[in-house]
């Protein structure tokens, strides 16, 4: 193996170690159930291996790993067309205070109808909730998507309303 491979296998093993979570939130954004979850993953994997000898620093690594991943899922959920299940809940963290069995099975639907809602909405507003609820800012979300920072937040207000609208008609259906 030349020292470049072996570089990019370096950084590439790294990467998927230091920001598995990107993968596994867009996976779980994207795709419905834990087969179309698991197969987008493994997509997103093998993107992120052919884009590699294109990433060229100019971007922190978690940005431009983001835009690989969120244009892999774009591009996946326009081709796959049999997505027509509901995904299973989050794995609960760990807390200090067993909560109920109520308690819990409320926290199991709201994340699964937060889930539901998020894959309802068109593909660019999906990918903004996502980015900003893994913390990033207005500036990081515009050098994933390429967006004007004023472009992010009237999108990012609308996506809001039109997740709560969503939110509310799921309650009132339970």
């Amino acid at each position: 193996m030349t020292s470049c491979a072996a570089e990019t296998e370096v950084r590439y093993t790294g990467w998927l170690r230091d920001h598995r979570g990107i993968l596994l939130k867009v996976a779980r954004s994207f795709a419905a159930g834990a087969a179309d979850q698991d197969e987008l993953y493994q997509e997103m994997m093998l993107q992120l291996w052919r884009s590699l000898p294109r990433f060229q620093g100019q971007a922190k690594a978690s940005t431009w790993i983001y835009r690989v991943c969120l244009n892999t899922a774009q591009t996946w959920r326009r081709t796959e067309q049999r997505r027509s299940y509901l995904a299973g809940p989050l794995p609960a963290e760990p807390a200090c205070e067993r909560p109920t069995p109520g308690a819990v099975q409320e926290q199991t639907e709201t994340i699964a109808a937060l889930y539901a809602a998020i894959r309802s909405l068109p593909a660019a507003d999906r990918s903004l909730v996502l980015l900003l609820l893994d913390g990033l800012s207005y500036r990081e979300i515009s050098e994933i998507t390429g967006l004007t920072e004023n472009h992010v937040g009237v999108a990012l207000t609308r996506a809001r309303k039109k997740l709560a609208d969503l939110m509310k008609e799921v309650r009132h259906e339970l």
